[in-house]
């Protein structure tokens, strides 16, 4: 949610455009980036990637069932020779809708395999008992949200729950295979290594073509901004710790070059994950300065002391989704100093109490 560099740098160099912008845009041989819209969302698009190989079409995502999504891939489909058709799998990079709703629409009706990442079993199991109207616990951020101490918010997401709001589970089926751990799959005469990084989600994967110097990045290496932590159910403990591990592995590749799910395509995945480690240090520092100057807090406290978005706004001036979302980031923060041993944490009605250990 909160970014390490301006999003200003939004021209994508495969298109000359804003990265957004409508198309099917080269970004290697035989290899198109189509941005498909996200209504009513500040991530404006995602990209879905399409192989094309000898045996038909792989697509990286499948972005987000709505109609308007799906005509604009069909057309953009159709601009390189291909349809709905000719695809034979998709690699969903992780569970969340813009991600995955499409990939198993599609592939339910026109035969495809659709991979994801075994973590994100219990995600979905969550969101088909909530369809099945087997889910008795309201919003099932509620908790998650209480536990940052963002009653008022968590009040109001669960109020905001619609009964058309409950997951559809022809959007949610389940995949055809499961990605487990890490391991190589052959896209015609590519060779791509699924790369297993927690931290966004659970199950997230990254999709390397070292060959030809490549990483499909989901959500986990963005060029412009940084994803959003914490952002799961059910919880996982520390999410940051493993987001941050995941960085890492992925520094550990070779230097590709970023095929994001949001933002232009840039050139460095070790410059990339450099600047997000060292993002998120400093929020941890920010963190720690907030417990020092306010005593023992909770997570919404130490969220109203630090910035959001590139713009640097004050918790205050979020919407309602947006606080809780900052509230369950600040969490996995304050959660990371906690295996770090720099802070404690004591669970309370009001949510989980954090205190800062003093430096010898």
């Amino acid at each position: 949610m909160s970014s390490g560099v301006s999003t200003s740098v939004a021209i994508s160099p495969d298109s000359g455009e804003h990265w957004s912008a409508e198309g099917a845009w080269e970004v290697a041989p035989g290899i198109h980036r189509i941005p498909l819209p996200l209504p009513m969302d500040g991530l404006k698009a995602i990209n879905v990637y399409v192989v094309q190989s000898d045996d038909g079409v792989t697509l990286i995502d499948g972005g987000w069932a709505i109609p308007v999504a799906r005509e604009l891939l069909d057309k953009c489909l159709r601009s390189i020779g291909s349809g709905f058709g000719d695809i034979e799998r998709f690699l969903v990079t992780h569970i969340h809708r813009d991600h995955y709703t499409m990939a198993t629409v599609l592939g339910h009706e026109y035969g495809a395999d659709v991979a994801l990442g075994l973590p994100e079993k219990p995600g979905l199991d969550l969101l088909h008992a909530a369809g099945r109207g087997e889910f008795d616990g309201g919003n099932p951020f509620t908790a998650v949200l209480r536990s940052a101490g963002a009653n008022e918010v968590a009040e109001a997401w669960d109020l905001g729950r619609r009964v058309e709001d409950l997951p559809d589970p022809v959007d949610w089926a389940y995949p055809d295979t499961w990605l487990d751990g890490d391991l190589t799959i052959e896209v015609g005469r590519r060779t791509i290594d699924a790369v297993h990084t927690p931290g966004h989600t659970p199950g997230h994967y990254v999709f390397a073509d070292r060959a030809d110097g490549l990483l499909f990045a989901g959500d986990h290496v963005l060029p412009t901004i940084t994803p959003s932590i914490g952002f799961t159910v059910p919880p996982e403990p520390d999410p940051l710790g493993h987001f941050m591990a995941s960085l890492t592995k992925v520094r550990g590749l070779p230097d590709l070059r970023i095929l994001p799910a949001h933002g232009p395509v840039a050139p460095s995945s070790h410059a990339r994950v450099d600047e997000l480690l060292a993002h998120h240090e400093e929020r941890l520092v920010a963190c720690v300065a907030s417990l020092r100057s306010r005593g023992p807090s909770v997570a919404e406290v130490v969220a109203g002391d630090l910035g959001w978005t590139r713009h640097e706004r004050s918790y205050a001036e979020l919407d309602l989704f947006n606080k809780g979302m900052a509230s369950m980031e600040t969490k996995a923060h304050l959660d990371l100093l906690v295996a770090r041993g720099q802070a404690t944490v004591a669970v309370s009605a009001d949510g989980d109490v954090y205190e800062v250990i003093p430096a010898d």
